[in-house]
C-alpha cells in the first residue's frame, strides 16, 4: 500500500491539462478561463454622471447660484456641445459629461422655473463623476486560470469580449460492474442493488466540470468488462467503480491488464477506500474505485477531483484541509488515514458514529470530512483536528 500524498501524487502524473477551445461567452458560465484576455475598450467610456441632476462648471458652484438651462445629456444621447460660464445642462445618471463641465450637482439640491435653476444652500462638494476608465481600460487583464463566475462574465461582457478561450470539458467514462447491479427505476431482482455510485460521482465530476458518460453497467465477466472498455474508447478519463479488489469476481485489473493498463499503483493506506488502482489505458488514465458506495465518493473527493482540476488547467488542485476544533474524544487510529463523515456545528467537528463504508445516509448528512493521519494518537474534545469540507 501507498500513502494518501503518493498515490495522489502518482495520479497527477497521469494526466495533463486539456486543450485550450474558444466559446460564447453565453456558454462560458462555469467554465475555466484558460488565457488571459484584454479588455477591448475602456469603461465607462467617457466621464459620465453618476447621479440625476445638472452639469456645470465647479468654479461657479456656491449656495444660490442660478443657472441657464441650456439642453440635457442622457445615457445614449450626450449633449453636444460645451457648458458655457453660468449654463447647466440637464443629465441623467449613466449619461456623458457635457464638454467644460466638472460638476453635477444632484436635483434634490435644485430649484428649477423654466429654463432657470437656481442651488440649494449646501451643493456639496461631491462631483458626482464616474472618470471615464474608472472601471477598467482598454488593455487591462482578466488573468488566467481561473473559473469564471456570474462577476466574470458582465466583466467579460463589459469588455466587449464574445468568444472566451476555456479549458476544454475532460471527457469522463464512469463505468459501474458488478452482477448484483440495476440500474434506478428498474426492478433489483433478490440478490441485487441498484446501482448509485457512478451517478453521485457523475454529478460531483460534472459540477467540477467535466462532461460525463454513464456506461452500462459492466457484469462480472471478463467479455462484459471488454465490451464496457471499448465502449469507453474516447475518454479523458475512464472511472470504474467496483471489481478492483482481489476476489474471484474482481477482474477489473486483469481485464485492463490484458487491454494496456500501464498500473501505476494499486492499494491505498486509506478507509474508506483502500482498494484504489490507477494507471494509463492508450490516451485515457484510468482510475479504479473500490466499490462500496461511501469508499468511491470520498475517492472522488480525495483522488479524482484534483485530477480533473488538474486537467481543467487550475492551479489549487490539492484538496484544501480546514482547521476546527473536535467535539468528542477519539481514540487512536490505526495505520490508514481515516476519513471520517462529520457535521459541523457550534462551531466544532462532529463524526458520525457510524463510519460503515456502505452508508450513504450517514454521507448525504455530512458535511465534512475529519480527516484522522496514519497512527493519529488518540485525541480529546477541543483539540484541533482536520476537515475537508464536502
Amino acid at each position: 500500500m501507498i500513502s494518501v500524498s503518493d498515490a495522489l501524487e502518482k495520479l497527477l502524473t497521469l494526466v495533463a491539462p486539456m486543450p485550450v477551445e474558444d466559446v460564447p461567452l453565453r456558454a462560458a458560465a462555469g467554465r475555466v478561463l484558460a488565457r488571459e484576455v484584454k479588455a477591448g475598450r475602456t469603461q465607462p467610456p467617457f466621464a459620465a454622471s453618476s447621479m440625476d441632476g445638472y452639469a456645470l462648471r465647479r468654479a461657479e458652484v456656491e449656495p444660490d447660484a442660478m443657472f441657464k438651462v441650456v439642453g440635457e445629456s442622457a445615457a445614449g444621447h450626450r449633449f453636444d456641445g460645451p457648458v458655457k460660464a453660468g449654463q447647466a445642462v440637464r443629465i441623467f445618471t449613466g449619461a456623458p459629461i457635457p464638454e467644460d463641465a466638472d460638476f453635477v450637482v444632484i436635483q434634490e439640491d435644485v430649484t428649477r422655473r423654466g429654463d432657470l435653476i437656481t442651488l440649494g444652500h449646501s451643493p456639496g462638494i461631491k462631483d458626482n463623476i464616474r472618470p471615464a476608465g474608472g472601471d477598467f481600460s482598454a488593455g487591462d487583464s482578466l488573468p488566467a486560470p481561473q473559473r469564471l463566475r456570474p462577476a466574470d462574465i458582465a466583466l467579460l461582457a463589459a469588455m466587449n469580449i464574445a468568444q472566451v478561450p476555456v479549458s476544454r470539458k475532460p471527457q469522463v467514462a464512469v463505468l459501474a460492474t458488478g452482477d448484483e447491479l440495476v440500474q434506478p427505476g428498474d426492478t433489483p431482482g433478490p440478490d441485487q442493488i441498484v446501482a448509485s455510485n457512478s451517478y453521485g460521482l457523475a454529478a460531483m465530476f460534472e459540477q467540477i466540470g467535466a462532461e460525463v458518460r454513464l456506461l452500462p453497467i459492466a457484469r462480472d465477466s471478463a467479455a462484459s468488462l471488454r465490451q464496457a472498455f471499448a465502449l469507453a474508447r474516447g475518454a479523458d478519463l475512464i472511472i470504474t467503480i467496483g471489481g478492483a479488489s482481489v476476489g474471484d469476481h474482481d477482474l477489473v485489473a486483469p481485464v485492463a491488464a490484458d487491454l494496456g493498463l500501464d498500473q501505476a499503483f494499486y492499494k491505498v493506506a486509506m478507509r474508506p477506500g483502500k482498494p484504489l488502482m490507477a494507471g494509463r489505458m492508450g490516451r485515457a488514465a484510468m482510475i479504479g474505485l473500490p466499490g462500496n458506495p461511501v469508499s468511491a465518493m470520498v475517492c472522488g473527493v480525495v483522488f479524482v477531483a484534483p485530477v480533473l482540476r488538474k486537467m481543467l488547467g487550475l492551479n489549487d488542485v490539492a484538496v484544501a484541509l480546514q482547521d476546527a476544533p473536535l467535539a468528542v474524544d477519539l481514540p487512536a487510529n490505526g495505520p490508514r488515514a481515516h476519513y471520517m463523515r462529520a457535521r459541523l456545528r457550534d462551531g466544532a467537528v462532529h463524526p458520525d458514529t457510524k463510519q460503515d463504508s456502505s452508508l450513504l445516509s450517514v454521507l448525504a448528512q455530512a458535511d465534512a470530512l475529519l480527516v484522522r493521519p496514519v497512527d493519529d494518537p488518540a485525541r480529546r474534545a477541543g483539540e484541533t483536528v482536520q476537515i475537508l469540507i464536502l
